[in-house]
């Protein structure tokens, strides 16, 4: 059978759409920075950014940009009516006290336990920069993660352990890559969604950890 994989904007408009009302939220630098754009109008989510901001909302339309308005990968927002700028501490503050209901972040690499990866590949050469990674990790209620489902070599990024440097141990709660949702359970990875076309046992051929089928699918 034929599939489409999804392209980095469906999977952060497909993560919106798990964003409760009322919800803190932290975006991580990359594709999480996304899902700004897909919130829809009729619910108020608090989005934040650890280089000091709150209640940001999608990016500025074309010279409209404010060089003082950036997020924390250095792309430009807008300020929601009520929203808020302060000190790095501050924001750091709010992350390491348990003030987030959700961080959604990238990953190298996600393990069977929830374990997650997503600040070094341990190449010598590579550049160590966790930044708030860790922070957030262990200081939200619950973490997502937006990633690939496979390296660009084709290598599992969901593995049975962790092959790269910790971010943070059992930490991940929902899993969105470009040909699934996996909710991170006790019961193990269990599959909720798929791409239209995709075989189970062909995602789990791509998978380095076992999954469960659990699509509500005959």
């Amino acid at each position: 059978m034929s599939y489409q994989k999804l392209s980095r904007n469906q999977i952060a408009e497909r993560v919106a759409q798990d964003i409760p009302d009322g919800a803190y939220v932290n975006l991580g630098i990359g594709l999480p920075t996304k899902i700004a754009s897909y919130l829809p109008s009729d619910k108020d989510v608090f989005l934040h950014s650890e280089n000091g901001l709150l209640a940001f909302g999608p990016p500025p339309a074309a010279g409209e940009e404010d060089p003082e308005l950036i997020n924390a990968g250095k792309e430009y927002v807008t300020m929601l009516q009520g929203g808020s700028f302060f000190h790095h501490g501050d924001s750091f503050a709010m992350m390491r006290g348990g003030h987030l209901d959700i961080a959604v972040l990238g990953a190298f690499q996600v393990a069977a336990n929830g374990d997650l990866a997503n600040w070094h590949t341990g190449a010598p050469d590579a550049i160590p920069a966790v930044g708030g990674a860790m922070d957030l990790a262990v200081g939200a209620k619950k973490v997502f993660i937006t990633t690939d489902h496979t390296t660009k070599q084709g290598e599992p990024k969901i593995v049975a352990e962790l092959t790269y440097p910790a971010t943070g141990l059992k930490c991940v709660d929902r899993i969105y890559t470009d040909l699934c949702v996996i909710d991170v359970t006790a019961e193990g990875l269990k599959v909720i969604e798929k791409v239209d076309g995709l075989s189970f046992a062909e995602l789990q051929a791509m998978t380095g950890a076992t999954l469960v089928d659990s699509t509500q699918q005959n």
